[in-house]
């Protein structure tokens, strides 16, 4: 697969590998990875957003109440 970046994106991704001390290509493939991974994210902010434009929220007190179930002490 060949991508085309413009020469500032270019030379940022020059700059990202090495002070990593990777190549370029390892660095694009892990921000694929990424964006890929993240997908799952997205839908779920989706899916929240969708729930506040219905107006169903959650009170901060309920918030706090299933943290602390989560994580007792």
């Amino acid at each position: 697969m060949e991508v085309r970046l413009n020469p500032n994106l270019r030379a940022k991704r020059v700059r990202l590998a090495s002070q990593q001390g990777r190549g370029t290509e390892a660095v694009a493939v892990e921000n694929v990875e990424r964006m890929v991974n993240d997908e799952w994210f997205i839908r779920e902010v989706e899916k929240g957003i969708a729930a506040a434009d219905r107006g169903e929220f959650v009170e901060h007190s309920e918030v706090r109440k299933r943290l602390n179930q989560r994580n007792p002490g």
